[in-house]
């Protein structure tokens, strides 16, 4: 699938095997979120386009460049939260909204309880924010809202996803781009991935 993009860079390999560590607390596991989701920004983020922007250094002007498009962040609620905040340190212009969307452990399918989207589109770029791509419910659902709303460009930002999460999120939307730290083997009968993390809102958060 020519629109997914696994990283392949040595420090994502690192940090990624001391997240998925059973033991790693949560105050780490934070931590590492925040540090991966910044890798995976900087591939995400290779084919912003830019403008020319002039400033004054202290010996002379300087001919230069700024991010000519607006960006929107959209983390789905609540592990997606985790990856807000690190990505607003890179990009403090973006916009931020919020997407309730949890899986019903019967059906393993994503039910909308809230929804923050502005009346109007005002971004270029959304981004969507999730650390596990697991039955691919979710993320369908969210980029379903966001291009109902008029969104014309957007990308899914993941740490971790199942086989089956990225087929469904392919087939059902093949022109949003993929990126992900790690692609995993499969889902168990309960939808988790396997190997996976565990439920990563739960151990974002300490509430497992």
């Amino acid at each position: 699938m020519k629109q997914v993009c696994i990283s392949q860079h040595p420090l994502v390999h690192h940090k990624l095997t001391l997240l998925r560590r059973a033991t790693t607390e949560p105050k780490k596991f934070r931590e590492l979120v925040r540090e991966l989701s910044q890798f995976l920004l900087y591939e995400a983020t290779l084919d912003l386009p830019l403008q020319e922007h002039s400033v004054e250094t202290p010996l002379a002007p300087y001919h230069g460049h700024q991010i000519a498009e607006r960006i929107g962040l959209v983390p789905i609620l609540r592990a997606g939260l985790g990856m807000v905040d690190p990505i607003l340190d890179l990009i403090p212009t973006a916009h931020v909204w919020h997407l309730g969307l949890y899986r019903d452990h019967a059906t393993l399918k994503p039910v909308t309880y809230y929804n923050k989207l502005p009346p109007q589109v005002d971004v270029d770029l959304c981004l969507v924010l999730d650390p596990m791509l697991a039955t691919g419910g979710s993320a369908v659902a969210a980029v379903t809202v966001l291009k109902e709303w008029g969104a014309s460009r957007i990308k899914f930002l993941g740490l971790i996803a199942a086989p089956e999460g990225v087929r469904a999120l392919h087939e059902t939307h093949p022109d949003v781009p993929i990126h992900l730290a790690a692609l995993d083997d499969h889902l168990n009968d309960r939808g988790y991935i396997i190997p996976g993390l565990g439920d990563a809102g739960d151990r974002l958060f300490g509430t497992g």
